[in-house]
């Protein structure tokens, strides 16, 4: 089930970051001076795991919620989520007064689908296959009539995203590159469709696990390719990638990077060490690309989004 198939403009964007201003954290920038000298780059961390709900996630839900219309919104809205999607539209729901439906996969962290619940949302369970969620999320439509929000396949939910970068340059002075993780591609496709609408002088890099590469395979065959049998710990990042988003990537991002496991777990422990802050592995992996592609990035102004900071503390990668 796929979301509102529109490419958001530039003042699309604007009015997306105006409308969840109330409802979302302006998230602040980190930055180290040990790890610029390690690395010899000016590293600008944009730190989503700050945001609400502990992701980037709650400024799509929260576009989206906010700009349905009464009749759109009356019977609550649903989706389907490994976790931090569920959490924000979750939140969001509740703040607006409307119900939430999460069809969560039966192998989401106990600590994601805890989230979810605590925002007042129902919860269904369902296999741990794309399927099996669009499948369940059709039943749970068909019963309770409620509005679908595709996790990123949706323009509204990308024009949420997309106020990432529009902080990201209020925040950042002369930036040479951004770099942002992807697994369905909301965030990446807001994030370079922003950069590229107001400094198309500014590159784009994609960073993605090997263990669960669609969007750089199709990204160089030009094609979409499924998502077929992810494995990677980041978890938010096995999604097959959505078509709206990989249309605005195909024109707006420079290239994809992929990044073994090794460097994600890495990346986790120099973030939490350095910058003295939770990241999970999803939003580790644009860390992770400066890590195995250094020389890409060398003498250079690189702001790294860490999407989020939601895992199992009982359940760390090390």
């Amino acid at each position: 089930m796929s979301g509102v198939q529109e490419i958001p403009s530039l003042e699309s964007l604007k009015e997306a970051q105006e409308r969840i201003a109330p409802h979302v954290h302006r998230t602040p920038i980190y930055t180290s001076s040990l790890l610029d000298r390690e690395f010899s780059s000016s590293l600008m961390f944009k730190c989503e795991n700050l945001q609400k709900v502990g992701a980037f996630k709650a400024r799509g839900a929260s576009n989206t919620v906010f700009s349905l219309s009464d009749e759109e919104a009356k019977n609550g809205v649903a989706t389907h989520s490994s976790g931090n999607h569920g959490a924000a539209l979750a939140m969001a729901a509740a703040k607006r007064g409307i119900p939430a439906h999460i069809v969560m996969p039966t192998d989401a962290s106990a600590v994601k689908k805890s989230a979810v619940a605590a925002y007042g949302a129902t919860i269904v369970e369902c296999a741990p296959t794309l399927a099996a969620r669009e499948e369940t999320l059709g039943e749970v439509v068909t019963n309770t009539h409620a509005h679908v929000v595709h996790p990123y396949n949706d323009g509204r939910v990308i024009a949420g995203q997309a106020s990432v970068a529009l902080e990201i340059l209020e925040q950042v002075q002369d930036l040479d590159v951004v770099v942002v993780p992807v697994g369905g591609g909301g965030l990446l496709a807001g994030v370079a469709l922003a950069v590229k609408s107001i400094n198309p002088k500014i590159e784009v890099v994609a960073v993605e696990p090997a263990g669960a590469d669609d969007a750089f395979r199709s990204f160089g065959l030009g094609k979409l390719i499924p998502q077929t049998s992810p494995n990677t710990i980041a978890d938010g990042l096995r999604s097959s990638l959505g078509e709206l988003n990989f249309e605005i990537m195909q024109k707006n991002v420079d290239t994809i990077l992929t990044v073994e496991e090794s460097s994600i777990i890495n990346a986790m422990k120099l973030q939490w060490s350095r910058l003295k802050t939770v990241v999970e592995p999803s939003g580790a992996v644009s860390f992770a690309g400066v890590l195995e592609h250094p020389e890409r990035f060398r003498n250079r102004r690189v702001a790294l989004v860490i999407s989020g900071g939601n895992l199992d503390l009982d359940n760390l990668p090390w």
